[in-house]
């Protein structure tokens, strides 16, 4: 039932870390699970960088081939940059999507945001990108106690112990820190445009945006732009303290959980009568 409350973090958790891992192996190494994928594995094998675009037609082939023989409709809730991405999903499926729902989402560049200035820096350059995956991997090389002391000191000092062995085990890598900011550069070209906010208002009854109150990622200067070009998205902000990285914690996972939970169902009983 979408509508329940999560009862154990295990669940929730495993869920979370499973999608991060999912996310992270169509970085490093694709899934076979479909032709794209197979294509996908021979060019990683050749040391492949994937983009933006390339990641969405990787998910869209296989929703394709999972929606192949069924009229049941999908709800898509995307994270970050997977807001965009699922909004993307939303225009080739537009009679599948029941619900879209985009939390703390990356839908445009905030041009005043250092962080993102610097990301932006380092991914353009295909030397920085190199000598920072390469450091990845030399962390990641180190014996496992003192990888998991320094990912816990500069990156998630709040992050739950199944969020730090997932990073320790997935993220140093130096072909999976490669694409990260291979497909960053590709995202930032994209999101230098606008929005669409001609799919965005046609679907605005169906779609839902959560945003957190200082996420450089999602500022509360695009919720006033989604605002203004489509009123009737059901617009949030997350007050409890929680970070853009809220799956990376066990209070933030509850947290999301829930409000996506009783979001769902809501807009489910709304969509209903």
């Amino acid at each position: 039932d979408p509508g329940s409350r999560p009862r154990r973090f295990t669940f929730w958790s495993s869920l979370a870390i499973q999608v991060l891992l999912d996310s992270t192996r169509t970085l490093s190494k694709p899934s076979t699970k479909t032709s794209a994928g197979r294509h996908l594995l021979r060019d990683y094998e050749h040391g492949r960088l994937f983009s933006l675009h390339e990641q969405i037609e990787h998910k869209i082939d296989f929703l394709e081939q999972e929606l192949l023989h069924t009229e049941q409709s999908i709800i898509v809730v995307g994270h970050s940059i997977g807001a965009y991405i699922g909004l993307e999903i939303c225009k080739r499926f537009q009679k599948k999507v029941k619900i879209f729902l985009g939390l703390y989402p990356f839908l445009t560049l905030n041009k005043n945001a250092m962080k993102q200035s610097a990301i932006g820096y380092v991914a353009r350059s295909s030397l920085l990108s190199k000598g920072v995956s390469l450091l990845a991997s030399f962390i990641g090389s180190l014996q496992a106690s003192v990888t998991r002391s320094i990912v816990k000191r500069f990156l998630g000092s709040s992050w739950s112990a199944t969020a730090i062995d997932a990073g320790c085990s997935h993220l140093l890598q130096y072909h999976t820190m490669r694409n990260v900011l291979f497909m960053a550069k590709t995202e930032f070209q994209k999101l230098n445009e606008e929005p669409d906010w001609n799919f965005i208002r046609a679907k605005q009854a169906q779609i839902a945006f959560l945003f957190g109150v200082d996420d450089h990622w999602g500022p509360l200067t695009h919720l006033e732009e989604i605002s203004k070009h489509a009123p009737r998205v059901a617009l949030s902000i997350e007050k409890e303290g929680h970070t853009h990285g809220y799956c990376c914690t066990e209070a933030g996972s509850f947290w999301v959980a829930d409000y996506a939970a009783n979001l769902i169902k809501n807009q489910m009983l709304v969509g209903d009568s």
